[in-house]
């Protein structure tokens, strides 16, 4: 189904890719042109990628599993962490943890040591502490937050990345690949898109070029989550309906052996 149109990605500027001195030459089947020393992009196909993406991301989200969206540019931090928390899945916005795929028992270990400091605030325990530790405490508390985010409801590897800017993102993409963790990224023409598996030829710079194709993976995302718990709703009352039905079958079971014997001694 599609998702987007020519139109809108070039109002939004998806087009315009990097200075052709920077270009990557792996990028060459999603250039259309070159203007004024500028790469532009084949909208073209970028249409077909975002819907390709879309699809994939909306099964994911129906399947019931975990996307993490990677941006950590300042064009694309607040926007993604603002979409992405309605979704309620987890984005890392900040300094990329490193090892927080392939060290992911250490991470867990920091969310842990999270979760701690946040029981000792609940139960008074910190109370108990000098003034000095306490402050200690909330510093690291402070930086732990900052350092993890959204990540801290994370209880397994995430089974997917989107990505903004895998260039700056490199090592998250790294870590993503060594894992085999399928990856959906908007890539510019200044980048190797050899190592993700949705790319999403685009402008990885522009903040309008950015929310555009962010917003069509977020609605995507939202419409696979409505689906499933459409799903699992229609399969509680389906489950219901038959418990309610199993009563009265043997109820009417009951009858007929009743009347069945009732018939017998009548013969008798």
């Amino acid at each position: 189904m599609a998702r987007t149109n020519f139109q809108e990605l070039l109002e939004a500027g998806v087009h315009f890719g990097h200075l052709k001195r920077k270009w990557n030459p792996k990028m060459a089947p999603y250039i259309f042109m070159e203007k004024n020393g500028i790469h532009i992009i084949d909208l073209h196909k970028t249409v077909a990628k975002i819907d390709e993406a879309a699809d994939a991301i909306h099964q994911i989200a129906k399947s019931g599993k975990r996307i993490l969206f990677v941006a950590t540019k300042k064009q694309a931090k607040d926007m993604v962490a603002e979409k992405v928390k309605n979704l309620n899945m987890p984005y890392v916005t900040e300094r990329w943890p490193g090892g927080m795929l392939t060290n992911f028992a250490t991470i867990r270990k920091a969310i842990k040591k999270m979760d701690s400091i946040d029981k000792m605030h609940k139960d008074g325990t910190i109370e108990t502490l000098s003034k000095r530790e306490r402050l200690q405490i909330t510093r690291q508390r402070a930086k732990l937050e900052k350092n993890l985010g959204s990540i801290a409801d994370l209880t397994r590897l995430p089974s997917a990345l989107f990505i903004v800017d895998i260039m700056k993102e490199h090592i998250a993409l790294a870590e993503a690949r060594k894992l085999n963790i399928p990856t959906f990224a908007i890539v510019d023409t200044n980048s190797d898109p050899s190592g993700v598996d949705y790319v999403i030829p685009a402008n990885d710079d522009a903040t309008k070029s950015i929310e555009k194709i962010l917003d069509i993976m977020c609605k995507a995302v939202s419409e696979g989550l409505a689906e499933r718990k459409q799903d699992k709703t229609k399969d509680k009352d389906e489950n219901e309906k038959t418990e309610n039905e199993k009563p009265a079958k043997k109820k009417s079971a009951q009858t007929e052996k009743v009347s069945s014997s009732a018939e017998s001694n009548t013969n008798d």
